[in-house]
C-alpha cells in the first residue's frame, strides 16, 4: 500500500491503497553480518531534508538523518536530539533543550543555530509546508536552546517535528549540487553511494562517529525498491526482512514462513474535491454528494480486498477520540435514495463526472465497480488515464473534481483535520471554506481540551452530513516480516519505522 501520508503538491503523507510498479532486484536478507534488507514500494522523491516526502519514504530518511523529537509505535512523543520541551501559558512558545554531543556526517555541530536553520527552511519549503504555517520564528536562545514561536497555536508540532518537519540536515549542505542524493545529516546510518543503484537499491552503512551507539541494531541496511509481486517473490525466497504485502498474497507470504503484522491504517474511497463546484458545477450541491455516498455498497467494494477491512463512513480513525461509530452507517447503500437526491439537486438526468483511472497500481476492479454503482444512479464517469507518479501533484493542482484514493488515519483529529480538512490542507486543493468548519477548528486549535474533543466530534458529524468525501473502508494493512527480525507497526505511518527494527535474540 502505497501511503501519501504528509506529501506536498508533488505527493503529501501521506495514504493510496496502491500497489506502485517499480524496479527491484534481488537482496539477501538478514544473515550473520548483521545486514536488515527491507522492500519498499517507493524509491526516496528526494534526500534533501526540506523537501523529504515520509509515509513510504521514511525507512531511507530515518536512516541519515536524526529528528528533533521520536514518536513510539503508538504515535507517543519521546525525546530524541530535543531531550526535553515545554509550552508557555499562551501555547504559542515552545522551548526545546538540546543534544550536545551529536555531529553531522560533514564533521558540522548539531547545536541550536543547526536546529533553528532547518527549522525555518523546513516552514519555507517543506513537503509539508501547510503543517508549520504557524511558525513565525526559530531562534537559538544559546547553544543546546531552541526557541519556536507560534502565530497560533499548533497542537500536532510535536508529532511533526518527530516527522518529516523535524529532519535535521547540516546547514552546511543547503543547496548544495548533490543535496538530493546524498543525505548530510546525523542519523545511525551514511548512504553508501558506490553500492546504491538510484532508483532500485539503497545502502547504507554504519555511521562510525554516531552518539547513540545502541540504535544502531544493524551493521548494514539495505532497502530495495519492489514491485508488489517483485515483493512476494523476494520474500518467498527469503531475500528481504520485511515489506508491505496485498491480502491476495496472505497465504504464500505465511507459508514462507514470515509473521505478518495487520492494523488499519489507511480508509480508501472518494476524495469529492470540488465542494464549491469550481471544476464540476453538480459537485458543489450537497445532495449531489450525498447522492455518491448513498450510490455506492461499500461492503461490496470491500470484497475486492478479500473483506480485510472494515466500512466506514468517515475519515477519522477508530482510535481517535473524534471517531463516531454510528457515521459508518450513514450512508447505507440506498440507489433509490440517491436518484432522488439528483433530483432534488437538479440533475433528474445525473450529470458526467471526470476522474482519473490510475494506471500500473493493483485494484482496477474497484474503478470498474465505482463506474457501475454511479452509472446505475444517473451519473456517467468519465475515466482519464493518469500516471501513478503523477497522481498526486495533479490531484492537488487541482486537475479532478473527485478522485478515488487512500488518505493516512493521523493519531489525532487535528492533523485529519490539517492534511483533509482545514482550508489549507493539502488534499483540499480547491481551498473549501466553511464558517461553521473555520469556527471548530479554531476552537480545536485554541480551546481547552474538553472544548477541543467535543469541537473535534462536531467538526466529524458536519463533513459526514455535508458528504466532503465518500469513504468505501479501513483497510487492513499487512506487513510481513521475516522470524529474525522483531518490529512493531507504526500507529500513524503505513511502514514500521526503521528504529522499530532489531535483531531476534
Amino acid at each position: 500500500m502505497l501511503s501519501t501520508k504528509r506529501l506536498s503538491g508533488a505527493a503529501a503523507a501521506a495514504a493510496m491503497t496502491l500497489a506502485l510498479a517499480a524496479c527491484g532486484g534481488a537482496q539477501s536478507g538478514s544473515d550473520q553480518s548483521g545486514t536488515l534488507t527491507l522492500g519498499a514500494l517507493l524509491a526516496p522523491s528526494t534526500f534533501a531534508a526540506n523537501a523529504a516526502n515520509w509515509g513510504n519514504e521514511s525507512p531511507y530518511l530515518q536512516a541519515a538523518y536524526d529528528t528533533l523529537l521520536r514518536e513510539s509505535p503508538d504515535a507517543g512523543i519521546e525525546p530524541w536530539l530535543a531531550t526535553s520541551w515545554s509550552y508557555d501559558s499562551s501555547r504559542t512558545v515552545l522551548t526545546m533543550k538540546l543534544r550536545n554531543d551529536v555531529t553531522f556526517t560533514d564533521g558540522t555541530k548539531f547545536d541550536a543555530a543547526a536546529a533553528a536553520k532547518n527549522v525555518l527552511r523546513l516552514k519555507d519549503a517543506s513537503a509539508n509546508k501547510s503543517n508549520l504555517a504557524a511558525i513565525k520564528t526559530a531562534t537559538a536562545v544559546d547553544s543546546t536552546t531552541l526557541r519556536i514561536t507560534l502565530t497560533v497555536p499548533e497542537p500536532a508540532l510535536l508529532h511533526y517535528l518527530a516527522q518529516n518537519a523535524g529532519l535535521m540536515e547540516s546547514p552546511k549542505h543547503f543547496g548544495t549540487s548533490d543535496e538530493k542524493t546524498n543525505p548530510v545529516g546525523s542519523g545511525p546510518y551514511i548512504l553508501d553511494r558506490g553500492a546504491t543503484v538510484a532508483g532500485s537499491k539503497y545502502v547504507f552503512t554504519k555511521n562510525p562517529h554516531y552518539w547513540a551507539k545502541d540504535e544502531q541494531r544493524f551493521t548494514k541496511v539495505v532497502i530495495g525498491v519492489y514491485t508488489t509481486q517483485a515483493a512476494v517473490n523476494a520474500l518467498q525466497g527469503k531475500q528481504i526482512d520485511g515489506a508491505q504485502i496485498d491480502p491476495d498474497h496472505l497465504k504464500q507470504v505465511k507459508a514462507a514462513g514470515y509473521g505478518v503484522q495487520v492494523k488499519q491504517h489507511d480508509w480508501t474511497g472518494l476524495l469529492l474535491l470540488d465542494r464549491d463546484g469550481k471544476l464540476n458545477p453538480a459537485l458543489g450541491k450537497v445532495q449531489v454528494r450525498q447522492a455518491i455516498n448513498y450510490a455506492i455498497d461499500r461492503a461490496a467494494i470491500l470484497k475486492t480486498v478479500h473483506g480485510y477491512g472494515t466500512v466506514t463512513g468517515q475519515v477519522f480513525a477508530k482510535n481517535d477520540p473524534a471517531y463516531i461509530a454510528e457515521l459508518d452507517d450513514q450512508y447505507a447503500y440506498n440507489p433509490a435514495k440517491a436518484k432522488q437526491l439528483l433530483a432534488a439537486a437538479g440533475c433528474p438526468k445525473g450529470f458526467t463526472l471526470q476522474m482519473p483511472l490510475i494506471q500500473g497500481v493493483s485494484g482496477s476492479s474497484q474503478f470498474d465497480l465505482i463506474k457501475e454503482y454511479l452509472g446505475a444512479v444517473g451519473i456517467k464517469v468519465d475515466y482519464a488515464a493518469e500516471p501513478v507518479n503523477n497522481l498526486i501533484a495533479d490531484l492537488l493542482a487541482p486537475k479532478f473534481a473527485a478522485s478515488k484514493m487512500s488518505l493516512n488515519q493521523d493519531p489525532t483529529a487535528w492533523q485529519t483535520a490539517n492534511v483533509e480538512i482545514a482550508p489549507s490542507a493539502a488534499f483540499n486543493p480547491f481551498h473549501t471554506q466553511d464558517p461553521k468548519v473555520d469556527k471548530l477548528l479554531e476552537t480545536m486549535r485554541s480551546g481547552s481540551e474538553t472544548e477541543a474533543l467535543a469541537a473535534a466530534r462536531q467538526l466529524n458529524h458536519y463533513v459526514v452530513d455535508q458528504a466532503w468525501f465518500a469513504p468505501f473502508y479501513r483497510v487492513d494493512t499487512m506487513y510481513a516480516v521475516s522470524k529474525n527480525i522483531e518490529v512493531t507497526q507504526q500507529s500513524d505511518n503505513v511502514v514500521p519505522y526503521l528504529y522499530s527494527y532489531k535483531p531476534k535474540a
